[in-house]
């Protein structure tokens, strides 16, 4: 169960950082607004970087 635990502690680790990495492109970007589509590669472009 232990293992479990701490592999769910990872996951949730990684979900935040992405996250936070998100929110610091944002907020250190000159635009104000977004398209659906440019939101779209940004998540894709966060997601590209985290695959192992």
């Amino acid at each position: 169960m232990k293992t479990q635990e701490f592999a769910d502690k990872g996951l949730q680790t990684v979900k935040m950082a992405t996250l936070y990495e998100l929110r610091l492109m944002l907020t250190n970007s000159a635009k104000e607004q977004y398209t659906t589509e440019e939101l779209v590669e940004l998540f894709d472009r966060i997601a590209a970087e985290k695959e192992f």
